[in-house]
């Protein structure tokens, strides 16, 4: 009997037929060419303002790069990803969207696909790094104090490293890039784990180590500082005036990161509810119309960090000159 049933789960696997394939045309888009419009122009303003929005935190940035803090060297790498995404992937979409159908055929189906899932995932992992520079520098000081530029280079290479390992890996043989179900954008082939057994260890090792795991670390250093700085707060009132204004300036930097890994974690966590849908749900049963906006909802990801960036950094600048120049005049005086 058990042979019976494996024998009917391994011919059902075999007769399930992806969308890309049920079609001569994969890349047709699927969509009302109305609803292709309104999503390129909605695309188009999303790229416009992430590209200047990012552009300007590094330019910003590299006026004062050898003056940069471990945790800002990591928010300035997150700008890049979110650069990256804007400037290599959003093209292809909106020029897809707006010719009502996927223009740039496989190839261009594959490198799309690529990029959006390595600066996606470099994102995610240099979120997770802050995540736990922040919680060093706020739970364990001896380790905080630990930490230089050199490590927080080190670490970029890691993340790297770790963003092109798996982005590459369906190029392996193991998995595969392929368009959406509407047809003109492309991304991770989820649906080879309704084809069989390899590509279901595929998917959940990509939903593992790219998007469980590190949301797990992030929500974990975060839950600790919050509870460490309910517990700290008296203690550090009863220290000097730079002690206490150091501790600002790090609440202030961990703020920064959790709004920033909260406003990802919003814009991705539906578009991976309805991969994992596509992925081990019954066949084709997310409707296309559906599919569209957590794929455009993510897209949108990009343009939330350099707000959050310029919101923090005003109520900051508001008042960080009165303290230099108290400095420098008590210098001066000296």
């Amino acid at each position: 009997m058990s042979g019976m049933a494996s024998d009917h789960n391994n011919s059902s696997q075999e007769e399930y037929i992806p969308h890309y394939l049920q079609k001569e045309d994969p890349f047709a888009s699927k969509l009302s060419r109305e609803a292709d419009i309104i999503a390129g122009f909605y695309l188009t303003i999303i790229g416009i303002l992430s590209t200047l929005g990012n552009g300007y935190v590094i330019f910003m940035s590299s006026k004062r790069k050898k003056k940069l803090r471990p945790a800002e060297i990591m928010t300035v790498n997150l700008a890049v990803c979110d650069l990256g995404i804007s400037v290599v992937g959003k093209p292809f979409s909106i020029i897809s969207f707006f010719s009502h159908r996927w223009v740039f055929g496989w190839i261009g189906c594959r490198w799309y696909g690529w990029a959006g899932f390595f600066f996606g995932c470099g994102s995610l992992i240099t979120m997770t790094a802050v995540s736990l520079d922040r919680y060093l520098k706020i739970c364990h000081l001896s380790y905080g104090t630990w930490l230089k530029r050199h490590h927080a280079f080190i670490c970029l290479a890691m993340i790297w490293a770790y963003a092109t390992f798996w982005a590459t890996v369906p190029f392996a043989g193991v998995g595969n890039y392929a368009p959406e179900p509407f047809g003109t954008s492309c991304t991770l082939d989820w649906w080879l784990a309704q084809a069989s057994v390899a590509g279901q260890v595929f998917v959940l090792s990509i939903l593992f180590f790219c998007l469980l795991f590190p949301t797990a670390v992030i929500v974990f250093s975060y839950v600790k500082i919050i509870l460490k700085v309910k517990s700290s707060t008296k203690e550090v009132a009863h220290y000097d005036t730079r002690i206490q204004n150091s501790h600002i300036l790090e609440m202030k930097l961990t703020k920064v990161a959790m709004l920033i890994c909260a406003g990802f974690l919003l814009a991705w966590i539906p578009y991976a509810v309805v991969s994992v849908w596509s992925a081990f749900g019954r066949p084709d049963s997310v409707p296309i119309q559906f599919s569209v906006v957590p794929t455009l909802l993510a897209k949108s990801a990009a343009m939330y960090n350099p707000i959050i960036y310029q919101v923090i950094d005003c109520k900051f600048a508001c008042c960080r000159p009165r303290g230099l120049k108290a400095k420098s005049s008590l210098k001066k005086s000296r």
